[in-house]
């Protein structure tokens, strides 16, 4: 992969990352039930593409 194209999955894998902790604060504190372990389970998965888009980049 060329610089140009890790610094964009980066990019794309913090944006993400990002995304999964305000999904996360949002379900912690604002709803309950089964919207909030679906909202805490979108979240892990986004966290997990993020990772995994980290480590894309950084080979």
């Amino acid at each position: 992969m060329d610089p140009m194209t890790k610094m964009w999955v980066s990019l794309i894998a913090i944006l993400i990352m990002g995304l999964s902790v305000f999904l996360i604060t949002f379900a912690r504190t604002k709803t309950t039930g089964i919207l909030r372990g679906a909202l805490s389970f979108v979240a892990f998965i986004f966290m997990v593409v993020g990772f995994l888009g980290g480590v894309a980049a950084l080979i």
